[in-house]
C-alpha cells in the first residue's frame, strides 16, 4: 500500500488514495471519494462519498468534508471546521442524494481556520485565509482574509498568508513567498516583475 491507514479508521471501496497519503485515528473515507497525494487526514475526520480532494491537502482533527465540497491542492481545513450541502435542512423534509447537495469549491491553497463554517454553494478562491470562527456566506475573491459572521473581507494575504501592504501603485511584496502581488480594481493577482 502506497499510503497509511490508521487501524482504527474505515475506507469503503472503491475509492482513491493518492500516495504519501496519512489517514489517521477514527477517520472514514466513503466510496468513491479521490484523495490526492500526500494528504494528511487528522483523527476523526468523515470524507462523504464522492468528494473531491486534490493532492498536499491537510484536513485537521473533527472535520468533515460532505458530499458536493472539493478541496484542490494544498487546501487546508482547522480543527472542527465545517462544511455544509444543504441550504435549507428539514428532518421532516429529508434530501437525500446528490441532486440535493449544493456545491462548494475550495480553490489551490486556502488555508480555513479552526470552527469556521463554509455555508454551501460558494468558491472559495485561491490562497485565502478564513479566521477562526469565521461564517461564510458568499463567494471569496482569490487572496482574501476574511473574518468575522458573517465573514467579511478585511485585508488581502500572499500565496504563503502574510498580510499585504499595498504601495500607492497598487503593488505589494511578501518577503516569505518571494512573490509580488498587484490590486486592480478590487482584486488581487500575482505579478512577474
Amino acid at each position: 500500500m502506497e499510503y497509511f491507514v490508521h487501524e482504527s479508521s474505515y475506507i469503503d471501496e472503491p475509492c482513491e488514495i493518492g500516495e504519501g497519503t496519512k489517514i489517521w485515528h477514527f477517520s472514514h473515507v466513503q466510496k468513491n471519494a479521490k484523495i490526492g497525494k500526500f494528504c494528511t487526514i487528522g483523527q476523526n475526520v468523515n470524507v462523504a462519498n464522492s468528494v473531491a480532494i486534490g493532492n498536499y491537502c491537510k484536513i485537521q482533527n473533527n472535520v468533515s468534508i460532505y458530499e458536493g465540497v472539493t478541496l484542490e491542492d494544498y487546501v487546508f481545513c482547522g480543527p472542527s471546521m465545517v462544511f455544509t450541502n444543504i441550504l435549507d435542512p428539514k428532518c421532516k423534509y429529508p434530501q437525500v442524494g446528490a441532486q440535493f447537495y449544493v456545491k462548494t469549491l475550495v480553490k489551490e491553497g486556502a488555508s480555513i481556520g479552526a470552527n469556521a463554517t463554509i455555508v454551501c454553494g460558494h468558491t472559495i478562491g485561491k490562497h485565502v485565509l478564513i479566521g477562526a470562527g469565521t461564517v461564510v456566506t458568499k463567494d471569496v475573491p482569490d487572496y482574501a482574509l476574511v473574518i468575522g459572521n458573517p465573514g467579511k473581507i478585511v485585508g488581502w494575504v500572499s500565496e504563503a498568508g502574510k498580510k499585504l501592504q499595498f504601495n500607492k501603485e497598487g503593488l505589494a511584496y511578501c518577503e516569505k513567498s518571494g512573490k509580488t502581488y498587484r490590486m486592480q480594481d478590487g482584486k488581487v493577482e500575482e505579478v512577474n516583475l
